[in-house]
């Protein structure tokens, strides 16, 4: 009678550990926020665009910071009153492609959709006209692109 043992080599074969997976609505708010607070600016190479024509030099020194976290605030500054100096933002739908800013100002309520790659972010939205004036003087109506640089 033959007896065959066949035995493993200890640990050899145990997999490697591997790191919980990120949820869509994880990676989006990495995207926008970092580790937790993300500085965006024109500055760097930006540029700002309304409904094709090139406004840069008006958000020259734009900057937006997006905060994470359960409170999920926003700071702009240099926004020429096209958002507010603060608020709140939140992701608009389940695709967390998109988010929205609390504020009167006319950016605020608007689905901006994103697209971060890299060092880049790129906001995209729609401001319709009627009450898209500033102070009854300035129209901001159009479709923008702010094409953002990580600070």
């Amino acid at each position: 009678m033959l007896l065959v043992i066949f035995s493993s080599a200890c640990g050899g074969d145990d997999p490697t550990p591997q790191p919980p997976q990120k949820t869509p609505e994880e990676l989006a708010i990495e995207a926008l926020t970092g580790t937790g607070t993300q500085s965006w600016s024109i500055a760097g190479g930006g540029s700002v665009t309304r409904s094709g024509n090139t406004v840069t030099d008006l958000y020259q020194n734009f900057e937006l910071i997006l905060n994470s976290g359960s409170s999920r605030t926003y700071t702009s500054r240099n926004n020429n009153d096209l958002f507010d100096n603060s608020g709140n933002w939140s992701f608009a739908g389940t695709n967390f492609d998109k988010f929205t800013l609390t504020g009167s100002k006319p950016a605020a309520g608007r689905e901006i959709s994103f697209t971060q790659t890299g060092n880049n972010l790129r906001l995209e939205f729609n401001i319709p006209a009627p009450g898209a004036r500033v102070f009854g003087v300035q129209a901001v109506a159009g479709s923008y692109v702010f094409n953002l640089v990580k600070d």
